[in-house]
């Protein structure tokens, strides 16, 4: 029960609250949190308790749990806590190393099917899926082939801000030069991405610990899953990499941030070693022919 709040006050999140709802978000969403997230909560979710009209925090998590509206103020939670840091061309050395060594193979590979299927699983507001759809334009190897690129993110206003693909300067703080002359045209909030490459981009809503939803994206060659892993628990992060090999073709190719691995979660992959990069194959098991509906 809540404690009787003073006029003028604000409700406080206590201690065993705190873990009731930390729990529930790592049980649905598999995102693990601290014991020193707490004031993150709080901080977070207060203007919810006042826009709903609730008193405090426990009842806050009754409407969660119980609630008709609990399952869209779950979606409500997970935007506020989770957290839309990108930019394009993040992590340049890695995307280097994807241009120069793995795009050249990809050809080799599938020059029988041409068709190549690249999947951002965690994509937040989509400067990644984008900046890999412009890759694949530049670099002339898939000239006539069908080329897609998935972006999907647990986050549905992400995945809105994506498909809008309107971003502000901030988004290209460490972009070449070239980028936004080449393809973008300047509007109102900013610059959007041309039409062309937004073609080439095709986004959905998607927790990647559902093996059921993550099927909709199809049999995919390349997997860009980079600083997601981070935010989940042992036991999630072994299940997303389980979904994303179930997803990738024979010999495709999974890429993790600089600060994640496999080590400890799957023996599933094999090691490759690139000249500035580590990344993970799917072993050259099988052929598989299923596509995605993202």
């Amino acid at each position: 029960m809540n404690s009787p709040i003073s006029p003028g006050s604000k409700p406080r999140l206590r201690p065993e609250t705190f873990r009731l709802l930390r729990d529930w978000v790592n049980e649905r969403a598999g995102l693990q949190f601290g014991d020193d997230s707490a004031y993150v909560f709080e901080r977070r979710l207060e203007p919810r308790l006042a826009a709903l009209q609730l008193e405090g925090y426990d009842d806050y998590y009754k409407l969660l749990r119980l609630g008709e509206q609990g399952e869209a103020e779950f979606e409500e939670l997970i935007e506020r806590l989770t957290t839309k840091e990108t930019y394009f061309y993040r992590q340049d050395y890695q995307l280097e190393a994807f241009e120069r060594e793995l795009l050249p193979r990809l050809v080799q590979q599938r020059g029988a099917r041409r068709r190549l299927t690249v999947w951002s699983a965690g994509c937040a507001t989509g400067e990644e899926p984008y900046t890999l759809a412009i890759m694949l334009d530049r670099c002339g190897l898939f000239a006539g082939w069908d080329v897609r690129v998935i972006g999907s993110d647990i986050s549905k206003r992400s995945i809105a801000a994506a498909r809008r693909g309107i971003y502000r300067q901030n988004s290209f703080r460490v972009a070449p030069d070239w980028l936004k002359p080449e393809y973008f045209a300047a509007c109102e909030g900013g610059w959007q991405v041309d039409e062309r490459i937004r073609r080439m981009c095709h986004f959905g809503q998607l927790n990647l610990l559902e093996r059921a939803r993550a099927s909709l994206v199809g049999r995919i060659d390349v997997v860009f899953c980079r600083n997601v892993l981070i935010y989940f628990d042992a036991s999630s992060r072994k299940r997303v990499i389980d979904n994303l090999y179930e997803r990738l073709l024979p010999g495709g190719y999974l890429l993790l941030g600089h600060s994640e691995s496999l080590l400890n979660v799957s023996t599933a992959f094999e090691l490759v070693h690139l000249s500035s990069d580590l990344v993970y194959q799917r072993p050259v098991t099988g052929q598989a022919g299923e596509e995605g509906v993202l």
